[in-house]
């Protein structure tokens, strides 16, 4: 009676094993990646994201420090939470211009389906210098007399 021939895998265990080890993985990397491009992408399309970063560029002492064309980094961090017409933003995001790079720091909140920046301040990295972009808070109401 003659013997079966081998399969692959049982003439090269290792082989066949490592292969399984180094497809595992790339998957696993594969899905982590996925995950973190939508969760940047969510944070990029939101609300309070796309007005701090109008707000920056509009600002004339963010455009003296950096230059145009001021450009977002790819790397957003912080969290973002949003519970129908409220929500709460805490963000750091890297931009650069042409004279040098800084980072948005963001604090905002959502109330009744509007953003209202609590604080936003654009630091420069070369001197960490600190521009704030937040609108003054409102003054109090005077009594009529």
């Amino acid at each position: 009676m003659e013997s079966q021939p081998l399969a692959w895998r049982q003439r090269q265990p290792k082989l066949f094993y490592t292969a399984i080890g180094v497809g595992s993985a790339l998957v696993l990397a594969s899905v982590i990646a996925l995950v973190f491009t939508v969760i940047v992408g969510f944070i990029k399309s939101s609300d309070a994201y796309v007005g701090a970063l109008a707000r920056a560029k509009s600002s004339p002492a963010v455009v003296a420090a950096l230059g145009t064309p001021l450009q977002a980094g790819w790397l957003v961090t912080g969290n973002i939470h949003v519970s129908g017409p409220t929500g709460l933003a805490e963000l750091a995001i890297p931009v650069s211009g042409p004279k040098g790079q800084a980072t948005i720091y963001v604090e905002a909140t959502k109330h009744l389906g509007e953003w209202q920046f609590d604080h936003l301040v654009v630091q420069l990295e070369s001197t960490h210098e600190r521009i704030d972009l937040a609108p003054p808070p409102p003054l109090p109401a005077t009594p009529a007399r």
